[in-house]
């Protein structure tokens, strides 16, 4: 079905005709306003912090985010929409500029209630929606509730996706929608509409936060403690309310409950949809799932192993370390119980390639993910087969237990490798830069390119490289990769390349 583009349609009579261009920009414009009022409503949520402990100086600082998000929102909404499809290249580049704007905006309660810069601010709020974790806070301990909850809740909201999230609760579907939410890094629909799926998974993300929240209580922390640690566990984002993170709490017990929080946000939701709505539980049925507990079995022995030979740890703390500290890197959480920069180089590069690879497809984890390993790996060995079979011979790639058409398996592959390149690309561009940009004053090239992957696969574990000491450029630099490594690079070319063709 070929798009309607008024450029190369005539005028009918009484018709008014748009330029291509804005005919495009009205057809998505609504949905973004809507986007954009939603997020407003939502941002509204740390008022109630701000009353109950009594910060009422920060209500005014803390309104500017919902202030902004709303301004947006009505000036988009009131856009008359034009009838047709959105081309996927605009949807795309849409996606990109919600969550430029999300930090842009989500940065001005760090301004006006903290004072600090607006780059370390937008550091803050890139951080925080992409569930990175990296913070440039001074002081995390004397920052205000308000604040910190605001922290938090930029995490859990942006774990499922701003997307996601806002067509869930505007309730109507459409293709424009559909492409949205496809161009935000997410492929699965496990209901006939995009506007079901979303719900169902914001309903399985609220029973998780529910369940996980009663599980780390049993450690016995405070509400409030628990409250953020959970948020900032099932989103795999990582932030944390003290600024020693996890370990401000010396507590193997809370570390071994967030473990299974952890893992439960870089599982697909398709398990818990099925797990509902069939009463089947396929863990072990599903691929993801099961390379998932394989790499952090892996992981675990690997980095346990080199904690106590290399690094001369006693076997019961590398154990606790090498456990919590391989699933935050797998998961994409960025929670730490140990300092990495403290370890040897090959033990950093274990975590390091873990935290690249990333969660499953369909859940909160950043990374590559682990369908495009499992999809890799699948035509590593079509390729070898038919090697051997001949080039004659149909030899079809099969894929999640089902063959995919001989026209497909080239467009399916090239989709899925083109984003591995582009994330080892970006990683490794952005390590360059770096090195130029900012000085190395007792860290090693290997702790650039652990910190760039930190960023780019959107974990937040750190070996203490990116601090507020940076310079801005490096700063930007940093908020450039998590904002492209969230939407997985291609949807920031699209909106990159667009302005340069508008220039």
């Amino acid at each position: 079905m070929g798009h309607h583009n008024n450029a190369f349609f005539p005028a009918l009579p009484g018709k008014k005709v748009l330029p291509a261009a804005n005919s495009q920009f009205a057809i998505v414009a609504p949905d973004l306003g809507l986007i954009f009022l939603f997020i407003a409503l939502i941002s509204c949520t740390p008022f109630l912090v701000g009353f109950w402990y009594g910060e009422l100086e920060l209500l005014l600082p803390m309104a500017s985010a919902p202030a902004g998000f709303g301004i947006v929102g009505v000036w988009l909404a009131g856009v008359p929409k034009a009838e047709g499809e959105a081309r996927l290249s605009v949807a795309v580049s849409a996606v990109a500029l919600i969550w430029l704007a999300a930090a842009l905006i989500g940065a001005l309660p760090y301004t006006f209630g903290l004072g600090i810069s607006y780059t370390d601010s937008v550091f803050e709020a890139m951080s925080g929606w992409t569930g990175t974790g990296l913070s440039l806070l001074p002081s995390v301990e004397t920052t205000p509730r308000t604040i910190l909850f605001w922290r938090s809740l930029t995490q859990w909201m942006g774990g499922l996706g701003i997307v996601a999230f806002t067509i869930a609760l505007a309730g109507r579907s459409g293709l424009t929608r559909f492409r949205l939410y496809r161009a935000e890094g997410r492929s699965e629909t496990f209901m006939p509409s995009v506007v079901a799926t979303a719900i169902e998974m914001w309903r399985i993300y609220l029973v998780l936060t529910a369940l996980a929240l009663g599980l780390v209580l049993l450690s016995g922390i405070s509400l409030w403690d628990a409250t953020n640690v959970v948020m900032t566990a099932i989103s795999t984002g990582g932030f944390s309310v003290h600024t020693a993170g996890i370990l401000y709490y010396n507590s193997p017990l809370l570390e071994m409950l967030v473990v299974p929080v952890m893992i439960a946000g870089a599982l697909p939701f398709k398990l818990y949809f099925l797990l509902y709505y069939r009463r089947t539980f396929g863990l072990f049925a599903d691929r993801q799932a099961i390379l998932l507990f394989a790499l952090i079995v892996a992981g675990c022995t690997a980095v346990t192993f080199d904690l106590v030979s290399i690094s001369s740890l006693a076997p019961a703390e590398a154990l606790r370390e090498g456990i919590f500290m391989t699933v935050s890197g797998i998961t994409c959480t960025g929670f730490q119980n140990a300092d990495p920069g403290s370890w040897y180089g090959t033990t950093v590069m274990i975590l390091a390639a873990l935290m690249l690879i990333g969660g499953s497809a369909g859940s909160t984890a950043g990374g590559i993910k682990l369908g495009r390993i499992i999809l890799g790996l699948e035509v590593l060995r079509w390729w070898f087969r038919r090697l051997h079979t001949g080039w004659r011979t149909i030899t079809p790639l099969r894929h999640d237990g089902r063959p995919i058409l001989e026209h497909l398996p080239e467009y399916e592959v090239s989709k899925s490798m083109l984003v591995v390149v582009l994330f080892v690309l970006m990683v490794a561009v952005a390590t360059l830069l770096l090195l130029h940009l900012a000085p190395q004053d007792g860290f090693d090239s290997a702790d650039v390119i652990f910190e760039v992957v930190s960023a780019a696969a959107n974990v937040g574990i750190s070996t203490g490289f990116v601090n507020p000491g940076m310079s801005p450029a490096a700063k930007w630099l940093f908020i450039a990769v998590m904002w492209t490594g969230r939407l997985e690079i291609v949807p920031v070319i699209a909106l990159v390349a667009g302005a340069a063709r508008r220039l």
